[in-house]
């Protein structure tokens, strides 16, 4: 990869070396995660919603970037990757250094308003809703998972935040299943691939559309791909390379490697 201009796609398995859950990974739970459609719906799984997603967001908060996710930054300075398209809403790219990261489904630490669309730091609204439910303990341990939202039960008499400038319905700035990644985030993550020498894919099964397309604009401009997955991928037809391996080790390599 010397010389090239890389760039990455990450997954959950890059975070999981950050105690953050994979998805498809083994012995990762079955779920039905919130869609779009019934947090829209109903006032009962917004709350829901929001109670989990509290608790989801402060693990991801305390979260912190693991030897993956430092690698890809130092490859960046280094000049090797040109860019990080991930499929995490952890923030853990971010915090790590790398610079320029497309959050193709969003980022937990923010929260947008669907009625007026401002948006606002995730902390303050955490803060306001620990404030309007004194009597509901969000402290309890819960199973976190790799969207943020955990599971909990009992939040029938919690009270919403709502935006403070018009009163609407706040959603943290995350895509739900059934939501569309928003076109100019996604011309972003294609611009990325259409101007690399090499596409990386890290700790992901490409199960979700998103990232799939993308690989598709790689494989379409026949320039390398290279998956670094455990398990099998939906990508594994059309990668240059295949690796069996854990992200964080793989990314490492690569790095100490390359010099960065």
């Amino acid at each position: 990869m010397r010389g090239s201009r890389v760039a990455v796609l990450t997954g959950a398995g890059v975070s999981t070396d950050s105690g953050i859950p994979d998805y498809r990974g083994e012995g990762a739970p079955v779920r039905n995660p919130m869609t779009v459609q019934t947090f829209l719906s109903s006032e009962t799984a917004r709350k829901r919603y929001w109670a989990g997603s509290h608790l989801g967001w402060r693990a991801f908060a305390s979260a912190q970037p693991n030897d993956g996710h430092r690698a890809l930054a130092g490859l960046e300075s280094a000049g090797v990757v040109s860019g990080v398209v991930t499929q995490n809403v952890d923030g853990l790219h971010r915090k790590a250094g790398s610079s320029h990261v497309v959050e193709l489904h969003g980022a937990s630490d923010r929260v947008a308003c669907l009625a007026c669309g401002q948006m606002f730091a995730r902390q303050s609204v955490a803060d306001r809703l620990e404030l309007l439910n004194p009597h509901i303990d969000l402290s309890k341990p819960a199973r976190i998972n790799p969207d943020g939202d955990a599971e909990v039960d009992d939040v029938e008499s919690m009270v919403l935040p709502e935006c403070t400038v018009c009163g609407g319905v706040l959603k943290p700035d995350v895509v739900f299943f059934g939501e569309f990644v928003p076109t100019p985030v996604y011309r972003q993550a294609a611009a990325l691939v259409q101007r690399a020498d090499v596409l990386l894919v890290a700790g992901s099964s490409l199960v979700v559309n998103s990232g799939v397309r993308l690989l598709e604009i790689a494989r379409r401009r026949r320039i390398p791909i290279v998956v670094v997955n455990r398990g099998v991928t939906k990508g594994d037809n059309r990668a240059t390379v295949k690796l069996d391996a854990g992200a964080s080790e793989t990314l490492t390599a690569m790095a100490e490697t390359l010099g960065a």
